[in-house]
């Protein structure tokens, strides 16, 4: 144990200080107690931590065990509050289609969104996010500073996204308002006002991709929205209006936050290791093993959700039906006997895509190629065209949003010397 690591049983998952700082508890648990039952069930259910690369990967693989249906812990506090179902009841029901959902239906939306999130559609769009790139590079290079989340980490991805569903520029900001109000809703440390204003902003959100939706279905385009209007597979019926909203809305989340959170989060890893960020501007073919090492350190999807579907035993330990199983990627990420001296950042990192930052098996994130694609271009010019980036002093606290799913910095102030060119 570290000299100065209090013991396992002091800590609390759900304290605030450790969800901003974890990694001192994961070691330990990870060590003692992989499989650890938490002191706060839900809905009267266990609930269990899982820690270890091995144990998460057999969490993910089992599927017939281990179940993705945990829409029931997607909906906040509105099941148990007239005011939030009232507010709901105005759009369209939550539904499982991709995250939450489990074979065979599970197949049947997948094969439906692959055929709107093809490799060549990734790849015809990277000329354009080459110039948002260098587009919002420009607006601050010259000032030798900027906050890095506002000013590049969370419009690049909200761009890119908003042009691969088709809607209009001008709308980004709603894009952004509605994301973070799913996010909010998702981070299970929100308050009650918090939760009104949250189910306001989908139901707003619902509204807007209906009218979008009924657009395409009379004038098709080429853009996701219209492929997943006509998307058929088998002869199959096509997605139902509340299916369609809720896989746009997981494309919408999945497509900006957990990038906006990488870059940033990548961006912080490069300042505080100088030999790294000098490395790798030395030698720009690195930026690809660079990426996937961000990916491991930073897991911007921290956890995911399963429900047991049937008795079952980890690792000496006894899971009862029906409870809750939370498997933490950022801890599995680290685990030094997958990933030797695990904490420690390097870019040379032989096995760093083997992180589980895009999940594993059935439920692999379909947007990996894309969010991929994002950073490696970011990362490429960026590093070309700013030098000596550094730290803005006096204005960086360097803490995260408050979530237990996903990871992210809630500000990034950076100086650096700029190539305008």
């Amino acid at each position: 144990m570290d000299k100065d690591a209090k013991p396992l049983e002091d800590y609390n998952f759900f304290d605030p200080q450790v969800i901003e700082c974890p990694y001192s508890f994961y070691k330990l648990a990870r060590q003692q107690a992989p499989v650890m039952e938490l002191p706060a069930p839900i809905a009267g259910a266990k609930l269990f931590l899982v820690t270890r690369y091995d144990l998460v990967m057999q969490i993910l693989q089992n599927v017939e065990v281990f179940s993705s249906n945990f829409s029931a812990l997607q909906g906040g506090k509105a099941q148990q509050d007239a005011q939030l179902q009232e507010i709901y009841a105005q759009g369209w029901p939550q539904v499982n289609t991709l995250l939450t959902a489990d074979p065979p239906e599970h197949e049947r939306f997948r094969a439906l969104v692959n055929k709107a999130f093809t490799a060549s559609r990734v790849n015809k769009i990277q000329d354009y996010i080459e110039q948002v790139v260098d587009e919002l590079i420009d607006q601050f290079i010259d000032q030798g500073e900027c906050e890095f989340i506002s000013s590049f980490a969370s419009p690049l991805p909200i761009k890119v996204i908003a042009t691969q569903l088709g809607v209009p520029q001008a709308d980004l900001p709603k894009f952004k308002k509605w994301s973070d109000a799913f996010i909010i809703r998702m981070s299970q440390m929100s308050s009650k006002e918090q939760e009104i204003e949250c189910a306001k902003d989908i139901v707003a959100f619902q509204h807007y991709f209906y009218d979008r939706i009924e657009e395409r279905r009379k004038q098709p385009q080429d853009d996701i929205i219209s492929d997943l209007v006509q998307a058929k597979v088998a002869g199959e019926r096509s997605l139902d209006m509340a299916e369609l909203l809720n896989i746009i809305q997981q494309l919408l989340v999945a497509g900006n936050e957990t990038i906006t959170n990488a870059l940033a989060g990548g961006m912080l890893l490069l300042i505080q290791n100088p030999e790294q960020m000098q490395a790798v501007q030395a030698e720009p073919s690195q930026v690809d093993n660079l990426v996937e090492e961000i990916l491991r350190m930073e897991s911007p999807t921290a956890g995911m959700w399963r429900v047991v579907q049937q008795d079952t035993e980890l690792e000496g330990a006894f899971l009862p039906a029906g409870s809750f199983v939370m498997v933490r990627f950022d801890s599995a990420n680290r685990d030094p006997v997958k990933f030797p001296d695990g904490e420690s950042f390097s870019i040379s990192r032989q096995n760093a895509s083997s992180h589980l930052s895009f999940g594993h098996g059935i439920h692999f994130c379909l947007g990996a190629m894309l969010a991929r694609k994002e950073m490696q271009i970011a990362y490429k010019r960026l590093l070309r065209r700013l030098k000596h980036i550094r730290l803005a002093p006096l204005k960086n606290d360097l803490k995260h949003q408050p979530n237990i799913l996903l990871r992210g910095l809630k500000h990034l102030y950076i100086q650096f010397n700029g190539d305008s060119k």
